[in-house]
């Protein structure tokens, strides 16, 4: 193994278990409070009465959508997860693009016998940064939902209000009251968490993080337009599930808008500012050191006559005196 491709790190290991592991991990079990607990209630917002936005038939359940949340849920985790895996294997074994690689990320000496491969790190990362990225953007969008408690468009449909009591002769009445529906309690609930849409803001963070890896790592020589299809195609398919929300009355578009702009948030801040465009490590700190030299100042050295040309001039002044 050639020394200049190792670097010797004994925190990476550590930091790894210690630090990026327990970060994972209470990420993980903070979104399974938001979303298998009831540990955090949702805000009760009131509404007006008999208004229209609000009234648009039950569509069901989650599970009768034309897009099931256990299918989206697979597909935003697998396919990113699929692509990386098989990019990055990809790259390894073709020699035209291995070396590049290897410049890019040296292998880590850990100890006396202990290789990290570059590899199996871009791996790790890559696919790490993405999960945390998923969990984290469930958690932003559970966190909206509880704390604005925004309506569904189907809310009234399934809330059946008792207007009972309640000075309803105007439309455009308000009611403060959180407890005259007197519909199914888990299915109002459920109404109640509309902003932002989750199926938008986590279809948009997986397409926008895996089109930006094929963009940045994965070189076609030999079709133009093989990376903007395969592209478009991703995105495509996330603003389509967005729309889907729409079409089945289970979200507004400002629900849908809101989580194409959190989605693609969270993959744009983590593909640029943690991974650094998927480039390697090393990489990224040679570009920095270039830019560091460009910005010194030029240091300007002292002319040396040389004796030629001391010789040349003197010749020519014996010249012309002889002319004159």
């Amino acid at each position: 193994m050639a020394l200049e491709n190792t670097y010797r790190s004994y925190s990476i290991i550590p930091c790894f278990i210690f630090v990026e592991l327990v970060i994972m991990a209470g990420t993980v079990l903070l979104a399974y409070y938001f979303e298998c607990t009831d540990t955090f209630g949702v805000h009760i917002q009131g509404f007006f009465c008999n208004d229209a936005d609000l009234m648009k038939p039950y569509p069901g359940t989650e599970e009768d959508s034309f897009v099931p949340p256990l299918i989206l849920y697979c597909v935003v985790a697998a396919a990113p997860t699929a692509i990386i895996f098989t990019g990055e294997i990809s790259m390894y074994i073709m020699k035209s693009t291995r070396q590049a690689l290897i410049a890019q990320e040296k292998t880590i000496v850990t100890g006396e016998c202990c290789y990290l491969n570059p590899l199996i790190r871009r791996i790790i990362r890559f696919i790490g940064v993405f999960a945390f990225g998923l969990f984290a953007t469930d958690i932003f969008v559970n966190a909206g939902q509880v704390v604005t408690g925004n309506l569904s468009p189907y809310f009234l449909s399934v809330c059946k209000p008792n207007y009972t009591g309640t000075e309803c002769r105007f439309s455009h009445q308000f009611i403060s009251k959180g407890n005259i529906c007197t519909g199914d309690p888990a299915v109002v609930e459920r109404a109640r968490k509309s902003f932002p849409s989750k199926d938008a803001s986590l279809s948009v963070y997986s397409a926008v993080y895996v089109t930006m890896y094929i963009t940045s790592t994965i070189k076609t020589k030999s079709s133009r337009l093989a990376k903007p299809v395969l592209c478009l195609g991703t995105l495509c398919a996330a603003f389509l599930t967005g729309l889907n929300r729409v079409s089945e009355y289970r979200n507004h578009c400002s629900d849908v808008v809101a989580g194409f702009i959190l989605g693609s948030s969270v993959a744009l801040f983590l593909a640029v500012c943690v991974v650094h465009n998927f480039k390697g490590v090393h990489f990224a700190l040679a570009k920095m050191k270039t830019e560091e030299y460009r910005g010194l100042p030029l240091i300007t050295f002292p002319r040396v006559e040389s004796p030629l040309e001391t010789l040349t001039a003197q010749n020519h002044s014996a010249s012309m005196t002889e002319v004159t």
